[in-house]
């Protein structure tokens, strides 16, 4: 259990994992003619979005991006696919990791490549907004523990950051 309520038990990664797909068009396209980041930042906070509530059973809402990393240019044409799944569950809040890949439409035999990664944070909602209990996550692969010991460290540096910033501003 990694803070969870006992009597909501754990679930493993793959009970909530998601991946999604679209075509990019002209639309999403920036200046340069690449697709606009904060397009791939939609796609990855809305898949990610969908795994938070099913693993949490509920709405959840995005409470934090700790770590968007662009790795490669997508294209007008290409086809996005986007996949994710909790790393870390709390009481409340979880780690949701996405990897984006893109691939060109045209090109069915281009490998996929692997364009961008993301790490956010989820807060389980109720009906007034306020947090609520979720789940504990249960790795069930070697894979898995890795993701949720990552997950944990993000976490440790996240909250630490918080508060010594909190410290400088009160002056301490």
């Amino acid at each position: 259990m990694t803070g969870a309520d006992e009597d909501l038990g754990t679930l493993p990664p793959s009970y909530g994992r998601v991946s999604l797909g679209v075509v990019m068009s002209r639309s999403e396209a920036n200046l340069l003619g690449n697709i606009h980041g904060g397009e791939i930042v939609k796609l990855a906070d809305s898949t990610a979005g969908a795994v938070a509530q099913r693993h949490s059973g509920g709405p959840a809402v995005t409470a934090a991006l700790d770590e968007m990393a662009f790795l490669e240019p997508v294209h007008v044409g290409d086809i996005v696919r986007t996949f994710a799944q909790v790393n870390w569950a709390g009481r409340s809040s979880m780690e949701i990791g996405c990897r984006v890949e893109a691939q060109p439409w045209d090109d069915p035999s281009a490998p996929p490549k692997h364009v961008a990664s993301a790490y956010f944070v989820f807060v389980a909602v109720d009906p007034d907004g306020r947090a609520r209990p979720i789940p504990g996550l249960q790795p069930e692969s070697p894979h898995e523990v890795r993701r949720q010991h990552e997950a944990e460290i993000r976490r440790t540096h996240r909250l630490a950051s918080r508060a010594e910033i909190e410290q400088s501003r009160s002056g301490g």
